[in-house]
């Protein structure tokens, strides 16, 4: 039983529900949590609360929209579009936007959560990504996130092909033809989604119970998942000053954690809102109910799945002919290869770096992207490459308003999708070099101030501090990237089995050479910086306590201390 006089809201709760559930110990133990605490970590956030948006929006638009396929005469109150034969989800998109109360703007909010939850989910990737916090022991959350992205972009396709609009119809034609080029399943797959031949009177009504009821309910499960298994294992914490491997340094859940969340939330939401009041987006009334035979220019997807679109724009008419039958590579090559590399990549990267590296601890501690240049260097490829792709959406639109032939368009952007990642990685590493060195040059000499001083000789001189103590702890908070044993420059590089060497073997020895080291060594130690290069001002504690106010929570081995607070929580 609990006490009847325990002091505090948080003990009052625990106490009510220890009488009923007694759940006093695990609410108190989990309100009480410590989780590092630093502003990247909200954009995870963002997909999330995303997330339930759509949640409440898509509920609210199911209780009015109508997925049928039967031709029907529209006498709504949009003027321009009554007496026109048009399918009964389009009418009811139509009435939604016209007839019902909020329908309008709940269309919209719904649309902007969907851009937001997708977008804010591949933002939140590339952070995990370049901080390399999808190494052990969280490679099990970075593949459900990785299968959450893929969904996620099953789920838009399936919802804007709802409202069988020109626009959403054209992309629901090339997701047909897609499908029924892939070899061997092609022509059974486009039957199962359309019930016959395109485009067919079902597959509103199945893709209407696919984006409803089958996607949101993995979606939700996997999410779900991901959340458990980040509670569990928290977030990597950036390096700083009392900050290891073996500890975690933040805030508690209640109030912290919870009152920033809480505030998130209710800041999406009302950007949400807004761009839904402001900022209109999919008007359909504009486009006119789809007909097969009917075209329009200009007309580019979701930023999501442009990539896919450029993909196709991009591509040879090539196809294989052979025993018969025919293989149109120009559309194979352009839906599968983009997708599967990207999705292929993300899966296999956190293996491949270990299996290069060698490295199996764990890691609590993120890394900086710099100090890690190879790695950014690939993410900015990867970001190139998309960028490229969804350029290559809109030749159409480049086209016409830079006054320029569309195939020259098209012979630079095949040109730009092979040496713009190139260009991209080798800019990427040397920025990534540079900055490495600048930190190794603050910790040597000092940090400019500005300050011009003459020394007794007659030279002039910059006078140069030490960085805050914070600051260095960062600095200093990098760790070499791992090489595998035996692969250093003084050995012959290639680990031997059995006195023999592998051809494998030499290649792993080798990428992990390239891969892994300390491209710029920090041989400066601070101390350096007040001999020669100026002197320094202002006082620092060797306590690790540099005169800011607040408390921080530190939790290690199972138990949480207060300490004094420090401003560690820049971003690196």
């Amino acid at each position: 039983m609990s006490k009847g006089n325990t002091p505090g809201h948080l003990a009052s709760v625990s106490g009510y529900l220890d009488d009923r559930l007694g759940a006093a110990g695990f609410l108190k133990r989990n309100m009480r949590k410590i989780f590092p605490d630093h502003w990247t970590f909200l954009l995870g956030e963002i997909p999330l609360y995303s997330f339930v948006i759509l949640l409440l929006t898509g509920t609210f638009l199911t209780f009015f929209f109508k997925p049928g396929m039967e031709e029907i005469v529209y006498n709504g109150s949009y003027a321009p579009l009554k007496g026109v034969m048009m399918s009964e989800a389009y009418a009811s998109s139509l009435d939604l936007s016209f007839d019902v109360r909020g329908g309008l703007l709940m269309r919209q909010m719904h649309h902007w959560a969907a851009l937001m939850f997708i977008g804010g989910m591949m933002i939140h990737m590339l952070r995990v990504f370049f901080n390399g916090a999808y190494r052990k022991p969280r490679e099990l959350n970075w593949l459900i996130g990785v299968a959450l992205l893929a969904l996620a972009l099953f789920e838009g396709l399936t919802g804007y092909s709802l409202l069988d609009d020109l626009l959403s119809g054209a992309g629901l034609r090339i997701t047909a033809g897609v499908a029924q080029s892939l070899p061997v399943v092609g022509t059974w797959l486009t039957f199962f989604l359309i019930g016959g031949e395109y485009p067919g009177d079902e597959v509103i009504g199945r893709f209407y119970s696919i984006h409803i009821l089958l996607l949101p309910g993995i979606l939700l499960a996997l999410i779900t998942a991901h959340l458990i298994l980040t509670w569990v294992l928290k977030h990597t914490q950036m390096p700083g000053r009392g900050r290891t491997n073996d500890n975690v340094v933040g805030a508690p859940t209640y109030p912290s954690f919870m009152a920033k969340s809480g505030a998130y939330f209710m800041f999406t939401f009302g950007i949400v809102a807004l761009l839904g009041t402001f900022a209109q987006i999919n008007p359909v009334w504009l486009y006119g109910p789809y007909k097969p035979s009917d075209i329009s220019a200009a007309s580019q997807p979701d930023f999501y799945l442009a990539f896919l679109d450029g993909s196709l724009r991009l591509m040879p008419s090539w196809e294989i002919n052979f025993l018969g039958f025919t293989l149109p590579m120009s559309v194979i090559v352009p839906a599968l290869a983009p997708l599967g590399l990207i999705l292929l990549g993300l899966v296999l990267y956190p293996f491949a770096e270990q299996w290069i590296t060698g490295d199996r601890r764990e890691h609590n501690l993120s890394d900086r992207p710099r100090n890690n240049p190879h790695r950014t260097a690939i993410g900015m490829s990867a970001v190139t490459f998309y960028g490229i792709l969804w350029l290559m959406a809109s030749t159409d639109v480049l086209a016409a308003f830079f006054r320029l032939s569309i195939n020259q368009i098209i012979y630079i952007g095949r040109g730009m999708v092979f040496l713009g990642p190139a260009l991209a990685y080798f800019v990427t590493y040397r920025i990534c070099l540079g900055l490495q060195r600048r930190d190794a040059d603050a910790l040597g000499h000092g940090v400019e101030t500005g300050v011009i001083k003459r020394l007794p000789t007659g030279e002039y001189i910059e006078v140069h501090v030490p960085p805050l103590e914070s600051i260095e702890a960062q600095v200093r908070g990098k760790e070499p990237v791992p090489i595998l044993a035996g692969t250093a420059e003084d050995g012959d590089g290639v680990p031997e089995h059995n006195g023999k060497h592998h051809p494998l073997r030499k290649l792993r020895a080798m990428m992990s050479r390239a891969y892994g080291g300390d491209k710029v060594p920090l041989d400066g130690d601070g101390d350096q910086a007040r001999n020669g290069h100026g002197e320094h001002d202002g006082h620092r504690d060797r306590d690790g306590r540099d005169g800011h106010d607040g408390r921080e929570a530190r939790e290690g081995t199972g138990r949480a201390a207060v300490g004094p607070g420090t401003d560690e929580n820049r971003p690196p």
